[in-house]
């Protein structure tokens, strides 16, 4: 099972959580600032997957139900992936393959790069409706249920059909990345891109 999506700058600002195993706040986000010092402390080329900080685990699991609640299902691996400026995170239990986890990263990535063109974070910004409804396509309740790219790409553009305001702010982004800032002349296309920046691993 997925635990948690989250989606970090480098300067560990969250772009994205998404949590499907209910925690408390104060545990949310001590998770967030401690997997964000985890990956990022981490040297380039280092695996993509490495273990929970057992405290962590241990406090992601109700106490009343961690004497009934089996190992395999207790939140235990973390997975990432960096692009350019922003780190792609998923917290599952180890029931779930590290590699497939990979993959899924890259899908939800590329599907954000067609929907944005040479996406860049100022469109994770500006667009989470997007960012979420992409999310939801692969994801529902924590179980991966789609992993096809055009499928989920087709899923978030008719979600933004259906919500006139995120098609808007896709096109608005859409302007910014062929036009640039207003009075700041043509912004380039792969200025910031995730996926043509040369940073991933």
């Amino acid at each position: 099972m997925i635990n948690a999506v989250l989606v970090f700058n480098n300067a560990g600002q969250p772009r994205l959580t998404k949590f499907y195993t209910q925690l408390e706040t104060s545990v949310q986000q001590r998770l967030i600032s401690e997997i964000f010092t985890l990956v990022s402390n981490r040297a380039p080329g280092s695996c993509n997957f490495l273990p929970l900080p057992p405290l962590l685990s241990s406090q992601s699991t109700p106490s009343h139900a961690a004497s009934t609640t089996p190992s395999n299902d207790v939140p235990s691996l973390v997975t990432y992936r960096h692009y350019a400026t922003l780190y792609f995170i998923i917290i599952s239990t180890s029931t779930e393959s590290p590699l497939a986890l990979i993959d899924l990263i890259q899908v939800y990535v590329e599907a954000l790069d067609r929907l944005f063109e040479n996406v860049c974070e100022l469109d994770l910004i500006f667009n989470f409706e997007t960012l979420h409804a992409t999310l939801s396509e692969m994801i529902v309740g924590g179980v991966v249920v789609e992993t096809g790219l055009d499928k989920v790409v087709d899923g978030a553009w008719e979600g933004d059909s259906r919500h006139g305001q995120a098609g808007e702010s896709l096109k608005a982004m859409e302007e910014y990345h062929q036009n640039g800032p207003p009075g700041q002349g043509r912004r380039s296309n792969s200025e910031f891109s995730l996926l043509d920046d040369g940073t991933e691993n």
